[in-house]
């Protein structure tokens, strides 16, 4: 299959080395042209790390024309940062062609962002919007042009754009996911299954003394206490709370499942959690007022499960609380902006209203 990669960050790189070692076609797409040099003058290649040792791969193409990356792909995956979204949107929308998924892992309903730039630049093609609860690998780059993968997702549950073309765009990325894709409903329902505004606003803001005091800290391994966890667990239940509310059935993908050594596997699989802290690559550096813990999952993520709660008449205090405290850490006011149905533009929509756009489209 032919896959666009667009990003050139830690999911950009996984996915563009994967998808090469899994027989794909793959062409990578990224903004810096400097960048883009250097990689072609090193061969377009790859270096995946996993499990099973080392793989050097080699890229169909890696370019700074998004265009031609996206000519002809049947999947045009892209795992950046949801307050990257917009520029990438904009700049994809008027490539998209009929038949074409683009899928977001995860996203914060920033399907709906790329939906809505194709609208608007006039692309009336017949192109599919997807997005899923995490991103599909556990990772960290080790250079330029080296990956190392240590999860591979198990399980992701995919929620698409407009709903009435879901099996024509699950049939796609299944085929990118072997045995991996569990259909979830509505683009929304995708994006409430988004664990990254649940699982990092308290283990930033839990942990910023230590953040700040340490050059490096690990928030999963010293930072992962029982306390804290008490916490995630509550904000989990504020999400879950709305899907349901929003009327999303089970299975909902609690976070605790990530932790649990038995009952019922959660997107990463049996064990994720210690397998990822064992890595040592999450023990990093983290700039409280600029890492995308605090602009993405909790300013971005977090402001759309508060508007969400709102639609669905469900309370959220601990969201609520996040939000005041991250916006306090930057000097910022995040119940302003972010990612809400306010200013995606759908705020003037009832319960029905938004569930008719989302099954059936502009």
């Amino acid at each position: 299959m032919r896959v666009a990669v667009l990003g050139g960050g830690n999911g950009s790189f996984a996915a563009a080395g994967d998808f090469a070692l899994s027989g794909h076609e793959v062409r990578l797409w990224r903004r810096d042209a400097d960048q883009v040099a250097a990689h072609r003058t090193a061969g377009s290649r790859i270096l995946v790390k996993d499990h099973n040792g080392r793989h050097d791969v080699t890229l169909t193409l890696v370019t700074t024309d998004i265009a031609e990356a996206v000519d002809g792909a049947e999947l045009i995956l892209c795992p950046a940062p949801a307050f990257a979204q917009a520029d990438i949107a904009r700049r994809l929308a008027p490539h998209l062609r009929d038949g074409q998924v683009v899928f977001l892992p995860p996203a914060t309903f920033g399907s709906m962002v790329f939906a809505q730039a194709a609208r608007d630049a006039g692309n009336h093609a017949k192109a599919s919007f997807a997005e899923t609860g995490t991103l599909p690998w556990l990772t960290r780059k080790h250079g330029p042009f080296e990956v190392a993968i240590t999860i591979r997702a198990k399980r992701l549950p995919v929620g698409v754009f407009p709903l009435d073309q879901a099996p024509h765009a699950l049939d796609v990325i299944g085929r990118a996911f072997p045995e991996a894709v569990e259909p979830c409903g509505d683009a929304l329902s995708g994006a409430l299954m988004n664990a990254g505004p649940i699982i990092h606003p308290p283990l930033i803001v839990m942990n910023a003394g230590p953040i700040e005091h340490f050059e490096k800290w690990d928030i999963h391994k010293e930072g992962t206490q029982a306390a804290i966890r008490r916490v995630t667990d509550a904000l989990d239940a504020e999400r879950i709370a709305v899907r349901e509310a929003l009327g999303y059935g089970a299975p909902h993908f609690p976070l605790a499942h990530h932790y649990a050594r038995e009952g019922e596997i959660w997107m990463y699989g049996r064990g994720s959690h210690d397998r990822l802290t064992d890595s040592g690559d999450w023990r990093e550096r983290i700039v409280l007022t600029e890492h995308r813990y605090m602009r993405e999952d909790l300013r971005l993520g977090l402001s759309l499960l508060v508007s969400a709660a709102g639609l669905a008449g469900v309370a959220t205090p601990l969201a609520n609380a996040f939000l005041s405290i991250g916006g306090a850490v930057c000097g910022e006011d995040f119940s302003q902006g972010g990612r809400t149905l306010k200013t995606l533009g759908l705020d003037n929509l009832s319960k029905a209203e938004l569930q008719t756009l989302l099954r059936n489209g502009f």
